[in-house]
């Protein structure tokens, strides 16, 4: 029997309105994991349990869905301290735009969850709930951790690089990056312009599809539904495929196999040199752009930077500005681009993260197989797929054209099925 805290916001709203739960006892069951786990787990920057159950959600389509908020977005009621000893007790007077939307559509925040040093790289606390002895990823740590270990069925998450998708893979849950822009960024820390995406994880792919289209007002049908056909995939292992591990080579094939047996096709690819080109400017529109983005934080708080964050800050700032130019530049061919590689399929299948989670807390992991869908603007997601030779969990990752966010999210729930 699912234990109540592990229902996804789908099933629990189905049990709600069919009178078998109320929305009060699904928040208490996951308050009382939260009790029995966050001290190994530390998914939370800040909680309060009181003010939880003092919340009244309001009517809609998550109404009384508990749901994380990464501690890059700002919440009104709560403290919004951005990873980072430089805000500490910050207390913005709004809720960022998508909180807001969260929150109108019935939502219950839980709480702030850990984010790295303003979603970049130094790591906070938080454990992956498989092994706590292991990293959950980053940046959005502790909404990874978070709904891996029952907190929440739904939380937000940022990518930048790969923030969403490679954590939702080490963590074993579902990570929706959607196109670009979906989710307005009013309220959030932003750090890349180019590039920083909101996006939501969540224990089901019809979770992430509900609370996206509770919060953007677009339709992104019923993923679970069964498809017309099977889909045509095309296998893309990209400019970063010598750093994949065995485990990743191995799922990437199993997978690849499972959704042959079901029915689709699954052709392997190779991306043209433009694709690489844009990987490659990654590095500098990332960097380059969070050292504008961090101005004011490098004048008058260095000290409470990391000093790998220092580093990464000072070196954006002594690239000449063309890199900047020529890397949006390359950015817009790649995605230009994009259509006409893919031409006749329905979706990419690709690696989520080139392995299982890495061991120890002091690093999150390597974005190599996320950087590249990221700055193409468009839709991925992450499904879970089985665990690796330490029984840790391992992920695959769909991704698609811009716009194309409820086939994709469709795709991903035919393979998960799949398999």
């Amino acid at each position: 029997m699912t234990d109540t805290a592990d229902l996804t916001a789908t099933e629990a709203l189905a049990a709600i309105r069919a009178g078998r739960l109320t929305a009060t006892d699904y928040r208490d069951a996951c308050l009382d994991r939260i009790a029995e786990r966050e001290g190994i787990i530390h998914a939370f920057a800040w909680f309060d349990e009181a003010g939880v159950r003092r919340t009244t959600p309001a009517e809609g389509p998550l109404a009384g869905m508990p749901i994380g908020v990464k501690d890059v977005i700002d919440t009104a009621d709560l403290p919004s301290q951005y990873g980072s000893s430089a805000w500490a007790g910050h207390r913005p007077r709004s809720d960022a735009a998508c909180v807001a939307a969260a929150r109108a559509a019935g939502a219950v925040v839980m709480g702030k969850t850990v984010t790295t040093e303003f979603a970049t790289r130094h790591p906070g606390p938080t454990a992956n709930p498989a092994n706590p002895k292991h990293t959950p990823g980053g940046s959005s740590s502790g909404s990874a951790a978070g709904v891996g270990a029952g907190f929440f069925p739904v939380a937000f998450g940022t990518q930048t690089a790969g923030s969403i998708i490679r954590p939702a893979a080490y963590c074993g849950v579902v990570g929706f990056k959607p196109s670009y822009g979906t989710l307005h960024r009013a309220g959030m820390k932003v750090m890349s312009e180019s590039l920083d995406t909101i996006g939501v994880m969540a224990r089901s792919v019809a979770d992430c599809a509900l609370a996206m289209g509770a919060m953007s007002g677009l339709d992104y049908g019923t993923p679970d539904a069964k498809a017309p056909r099977a889909p045509r995939l095309a296998l893309v292992m990209g400019p970063t495929a010598d750093q994949a591990a065995p485990e990743t080579l191995a799922l990437i094939e199993r997978v690849a196999e499972a959704c042959r047996r079901a029915g689709a096709t699954v052709t392997p690819i190779s991306l043209p040199a433009v694709f690489a080109a844009a990987y490659e400017a990654h590095a500098y529109v990332m960097n380059m752009e969070s050292a504008e983005a961090l101005g004011w934080e490098m004048a008058h708080a260095r000290a409470q930077i990391s000093p790998v964050l220092q580093e990464r800050m000072d070196w954006g700032r002594s690239q000449p500005r063309a890199r900047l130019v020529e890397g949006r530049a390359a950015f817009a061919a790649a995605r230009a681009a994009l259509p006409g590689a893919i031409e006749g399929f329905d979706a990419v299948l690709c690696p989520a993260a080139p392995g299982e989670a890495p061991e120890g807390l002091g690093w999150t992991g390597d974005p190599a197989f996320n950087s590249l869908w990221t700055l193409l603007h468009g839709p991925c997601v992450t499904v879970p797929a089985g665990s690796g030779p330490k029984g840790l969990p391992l992920g695959v990752q769909l991704a698609g054209r811009v716009a194309d966010d409820a086939a994709v999210l469709g795709w991903a729930a035919w393979v998960r099925a799949a398999l």
